[in-house]
């Protein structure tokens, strides 16, 4: 795609202020800037993106990089090659210091999310008994565990509710109803991408690096940003679609002509990554579409997040049936539902 000048792109461009505003931001960013960096995940984000990079007149100057997580759908890896036909680049793809599954033989499971499984991680590796107790005393017990305990406790001070246990209703009783038996780790995040994304960026010398977050996907990945820039280590990171909100992100798409991969078109995923992470809250549909678009998929999904699925499920059926105890004015007994759901026929 051939570098044109900003009032060229602004000619072309809908008549969306969200849309001419980050293309404006992005191709001042791109005349900034020398060595970029363009994590390029496959996701409908990440296609934006890219598409925003080349058309404000990156193409000389950056390198589409793909983490390969070791369980990837095969759909994002053929519209990884559909990217590099339509736009004429390359995209590296970089294996893993560990594959997903090796990490969660090693460290653990995911459970719920990244910081929950983080946090129950750390308390595990403490020995913590899983009780309801004042932070106070729990401290006093297990000193070095101050984080966790503070999710555990609902303790904030100042930082966002995101952070504690709270933010997911009746988790805590669940867990000092039915305590995990099995290990929660959120490491295969970190060695499938973090570490890997790393040691790229820092051994290419990149100076700027752009990441396809967006603020209106919600959670703390987005929670964690308030502008679409910022410096980490001498390293500046772009978010060029952070302002996009769905209609305009849908516009754009429209306007552009993009396509994205057939995990959203055909299988009707709402996002893409690794197949079945117990993270995404939508897995059981995800595993459902795994069954009919690419079955083979299936039986290492269950393999790698057996615990991790039962767990969840039987989570969220307690969840359902505290709030419905809630609403007939009943007590949480906790206890109960949990022997409850233990107890059923098979």
């Amino acid at each position: 795609m051939k570098q044109i000048t900003f009032d060229e792109i602004l000619a072309e461009a809908p008549q969306n202020f969200v849309i001419q505003n980050a293309l404006e931001k992005c191709y001042n960013v791109v005349q900034t800037y020398n060595k970029i960096m363009c994590a390029c995940s496959g996701g409908a984000d990440s296609d934006v993106m890219v598409d925003m990079l080349l058309r404000c007149g990156a193409a000389d100057k950056v390198t589409f990089v793909f983490f390969d997580t070791g369980i990837e759908y095969a759909a994002t890896r053929e519209h990884l090659s559909r990217l590099e036909e339509k736009y004429g680049i390359t995209i590296r793809r970089e294996k893993p210091i560990k594959t997903v599954p090796v990490s969660v033989s090693e460290y653990g499971q995911p459970f719920w999310s990244k910081y929950a499984s983080d946090m129950i991680k750390r308390l595990q590796y403490n020995g913590f008994k899983w009780e309801d107790r004042p932070f106070d005393e729990l401290y006093k017990e297990y000193p070095t565990c101050k984080t966790a305990l503070m999710w555990w406790c609902n303790v904030s001070k100042g930082r966002s509710s995101q952070y504690t246990i709270d933010r997911s209703p009746y988790m805590k009783e669940f867990i000092v109803a039915n305590p995990p038996t099995f290990k929660i780790s959120d490491k295969c995040c970190m060695y499938a991408k973090k570490n890997v994304s790393h040691k790229f960026i820092k051994d290419g010398r990149y100076d700027l690096v752009c990441t396809g977050i967006r603020k209106d996907e919600g959670g703390i990945r987005s929670a964690t940003y308030k502008t679409c820039f910022s410096e980490i280590d001498d390293v500046a990171y772009f978010r060029p679609v952070f302002w996009f909100r769905d209609i305009d992100k849908e516009e754009y798409c429209r306007w552009y002509g993009i396509e994205h991969s057939k995990c959203y078109t055909e299988y009707g995923l709402l996002r893409t990554g690794c197949f079945g992470c117990p993270f995404g809250k939508r897995f059981e549909e995800e595993l459902k579409a795994i069954e009919l678009h690419e079955p083979r998929l299936l039986k290492a999904a269950n393999n790698i997040f057996k615990d991790s699925y039962a767990y969840t499920r039987k989570y969220l059926e307690f969840r359902e049936q505290m709030k419905q105890k809630k609403k007939r004015g009943q007590s949480d007994d906790a206890q109960g539902i949990c022997e409850e759901y233990d107890n059923r026929p098979a």
